[in-house]
């Protein structure tokens, strides 16, 4: 419960995926008030809901480093590249473009991984503690998560990762083939193509939308409001601060319920890729943009053959994780704005990429079958809310009583429990107990750079 010191508060947060809903509980085990709207009519639908499934604090490096300028360039052509830049007259694209290539260096790569680890080790304590407190299943497998090479130049490479995250506390340890095909057997077919990998056995996976949804059940139940199916229309400014949200129900049509106002002590904005251009409306200006993932589910045809170890594969830097008789496979990130098809040229490509990919890598074991070819893959897309550091922004705007918790990227599975968590205490009063620099938060001196918003 809420420290004597703080004042309980109603607050109001705008987002209902695994960094929304996180919020949500935390703030009402402290006691607050709390009211989430999300447009869509149930938890994670947009971002949440169809990741890779890992909880990767050990697999947590930065895109930004001193390699990824130039495999940039040379990708920007490729439909299937694991990072592909797409130019658009877009200003807040290209200037979110030279924020990265400023963190391309080694100096830099090394402070974003301190954070980003230190807030991964704090959420996944805060996730083991509310599994043991709520009894959420979802698909969970405590079996560490895996990585494999194909060729000798990335293996090698691997070693410099190793080491420097064993430097921050990081128990990932260098595997040759065959012991990573004794950690995970469902691979030996493709054995000969692997020259090695790296393993780390505290990692684990499961469900993010399942999980998100029955913590939201739970919150409910435990006295948070609801208004799912509503459309976030401005914030309001009154001076220095925010006075209230206006939301209005979708699907009214004309003449149809209007907008109302909803005012509180505090206003959260978790909304993935669309924080960003929400809170410029009241001059909130945050580096965070949209970066397309996408994965793709398959059935499982043969489940003993099927990896029970979540992996990862460089060579096309996918990650794939089994969810009960299922297989998630998701990867790529894809710099081209708000565009969500699955239909256009480019994202049959990265679609038909992990088809083809599974196929290879698990022979038989999955149905691969693209659409086309009489399958029903489950295809998906989202857009992950990435800052040119990885680094997500949680804490205090220079605007009164707004706050905000996104720009996780491809970690919001991974960092969300502990998010939540340390924005409840931040709202609370309170700091959160981790070498991370939160907004409107003097910095712990280990930690340099640090964002005022």
């Amino acid at each position: 419960q809420c420290v004597a010191h703080c004042a309980l508060m109603k607050t109001i947060g705008l987002g209902a995926g695994i960094i929304g809903i996180s919020t949500a509980w935390h703030l009402r085990d402290r006691g607050h008030e709390v009211v989430v709207v999300d447009r869509q009519p149930d938890a994670a639908l947009e971002t949440s809901f169809a990741n890779a499934a890992q909880i990767s604090v050990s697999y947590c490096e930065p895109w930004a480093n001193r390699e990824a300028p130039l495999k940039a360039l040379k990708w920007m052509f490729d439909k299937e590249a694991p990072l592909l830049f797409r130019p658009q007259l877009d200003w807040d694209q290209w200037r979110w473009g030279l924020k990265f290539l400023a963190q391309c260096n080694d100096t830099a790569f090394e402070r974003n991984v301190q954070q980003i680890v230190a807030l991964g080790a704090y959420s996944h304590a805060a996730l083991k503690d509310l599994v043991a407190s709520t009894g959420i299943e979802y698909n969970r497998l405590e079996r560490g998560i895996a990585h494999f090479y194909t060729d000798q130049k990335s293996f090698d490479a691997a070693g410099h990762a190793v080491e420097l995250m064993r430097k921050f506390g990081v128990q990932r340890r260098l595997v040759s083939r065959d012991e990573l095909l004794k950690i995970e057997p469902a691979f030996k077919a493709y054995g000969d193509k692997i020259t090695g990998g790296t393993y780390t056995s505290t990692d684990e996976s499961g469900d993010a939308r399942v999980f998100t949804q029955e913590l939201a059940r739970r919150c409910a139940a435990r006295g948070a409001q609801f208004l799912y199916g509503h459309d976030v229309l401005r914030l309001n400014k009154i001076g220095d601060a925010i006075d209230s949200v206006a939301v209005i129900a979708r699907n009214t049509g004309a003449g149809g319920q209007k907008d109302f106002i909803l005012k509180a002590d505090a206003f959260v904005v978790a909304c993935g890729s669309y924080s960003a251009p929400l809170l410029r409306t009241v001059g909130v200006d945050l580096p965070i943009y949209p970066g397309k993932g996408y994965s793709a589910t398959f059935p499982l045809l043969k489940p003993e053959g099927a990896p029970m170890v979540s992996t990862i594969d460089d060579g096309k830097k996918i990650a794939m994780s089994r969810l009960g008789n299922v297989l998630r496979v998701a990867g790529t990130i894809e710099l081209g704005g708000f565009d969500m098809s699955l239909d256009s040229p480019v994202a049959r490509a990265r679609c038909h990429m992990l088809s083809r990919r599974i196929a290879e890598i698990l022979p038989g074991v999955c149905d691969t079958r693209t659409p086309e070819e009489g399958g029903n893959p489950q295809y998906w897309t989202g857009l992950r809310p990435a800052t040119p550091t990885n680094i997500p922004f949680i804490g205090q705007t220079r605007v009164g009583k707004l706050w905000v918790n996104a720009g996780h990227g491809t970690l919001g599975w991974t960092h969300g429990a502990g998010s939540g968590k340390a924005m409840a205490e931040l709202l609370s009063g309170e700091v959160p107990a981790m070498n991370f620099g939160f907004l409107g938060v003097q910095a712990p001196r280990a930690v340099r750079g640090t964002v005022t918003a």
